[in-house]
């Protein structure tokens, strides 16, 4: 079997583009928050008494938080964007960049306002990519089954 990607597959390419960018965000955030708060290298969070105690160490905890959630989510996107940019290139470029865009409001309402300001960028980029992965079941159940 043979594959070509569509015309419009530029689309999925530059939405799976955009997700270094959304990972920039979250170093950026999770550094400045790890200096303000003074948690040295290699420990990964704050005690559970230093973010009781120290709000830096709990806007670092949410901020190292968030960071790990986007990662853990990257590559299930990842191959829901590419199997699913196939068969609809521009509907699955344009879910790709909202769920940038929805990742971004995650992280900047993580940390910002702890884990009720995740809520709206959660909520968003979980219906964002339910759609996806959807798309990609049906184009990979297409491809199998050759329709």
């Amino acid at each position: 079997m043979s594959i070509a990607l569509p015309s419009d597959y530029g689309y999925v390419l530059l939405a799976a583009a955009s997700t270094p960018i959304v990972n920039i965000v979250h170093a950026f955030l999770t550094s400045s928050s790890r200096k303000a708060a003074g948690i040295k290298y290699p420990i990964s969070y704050a005690s559970a008494e230093q973010a009781d105690k120290d709000p830096r160490a709990f806007t670092f905890n949410c901020a190292q938080r968030a960071h790990a959630n986007f990662t853990e989510n990257l590559t299930p996107f990842l191959t829901a964007l590419l199997v699913a940019g196939l068969k609809y290139p521009v509907f699955a470029g344009t879910l790709g960049g909202a769920w940038s865009a929805a990742r971004l409001l995650f992280a900047i309402g993580y940390t910002s306002n702890g884990p009720k300001g995740r809520i709206v960028g959660s909520v968003t980029g979980t219906l964002i990519n339910f759609a996806l992965v959807g798309t990609s079941l049906y184009t990979a159940l297409g491809y199998a089954l050759n329709w």
